[in-house]
């Protein structure tokens, strides 16, 4: 096929293959450090990226036994100890989310959005948490005022349910020209999205944009 999009798409493929792990999984933790709500889990990429950790441990670990130049082992540890620091960043950042919106991701379809081993971690942190409240306080209160999800039984919802804030104002840039992009349901609020643009912008109008990849928070 030729023409204008065969060109431009072969231009994306090229980019795209030209990112390396290391840049996405940076990326990957900007965006969940900078989302008020937890994100989508990244599972293949860190996967790769565990793989990567570990060639480079064995890399470094043959290069010191060979007594290979201390510049060239210098090097290889300083690649290995960023992309174990951006790995655990990346995956605290999750962990302490989880913590404090537990109950609301349980109750909603972010829970789709974790690990298996992130549900298993949400599941105990909940079990615990109930388990506690209910020695410490709960038992001594009242009727209608047990519940840990309601301040009291007249609550028509779970007002005691910490919940992120989408209203949060976040920093973002275009990976591509968007264009005119709505930003409220009246369609009063319109901004022209150009690619490497930095915007600050309600997290709650470009949720959709970051979720579908075509927005990076900084």
């Amino acid at each position: 096929m030729s023409g204008p999009w065969s060109e431009e798409a072969e231009e994306d493929a090229s980019s795209l293959a030209g990112t390396t792990d290391v840049e996405l999984i940076k990326r990957a933790w900007r965006n969940e450090k900078a989302a008020p709500e937890i994100l989508q889990f990244e599972g293949p990429l860190v996967l790769r990226v565990r793989e990567q950790i570990q060639l480079l441990e064995e890399t470094v670990e043959e290069s010191t036994e060979n007594g290979s130049n201390d510049l060239v082992v210098s090097l290889y540890q300083m690649d290995l100890d960023r992309t174990l620091f951006l790995l655990r960043s990346y995956l605290r950042i999750r962990l302490q989310k989880i913590e404090k919106y537990m109950i609301h991701i349980s109750k909603t379809n972010l829970w789709n959005r974790l690990s298996e081993q992130e549900k298993k971690f949400a599941k105990r942190c909940t079990e615990i948490m109930e388990k506690l409240l209910e020695q410490s306080v709960l038992a001594r209160l009242p009727y209608g005022y047990e519940s840990f999800l309601k301040q009291s039984i007249s609550s028509e919802e779970d007002d005691m349910v910490p919940e992120p804030q989408l209203d949060t104002f976040v920093f973002c840039k275009a990976k591509d020209a968007v264009g005119a992009f709505q930003l409220d349901d009246s369609g009063d609020e319109i901004v022209d999205l150009v690619a490497d643009d930095l915007y600050v912008i309600r997290y709650k109008s470009i949720k959709g944009l970051v979720e579908a990849g075509q927005i990076d928070l900084v």
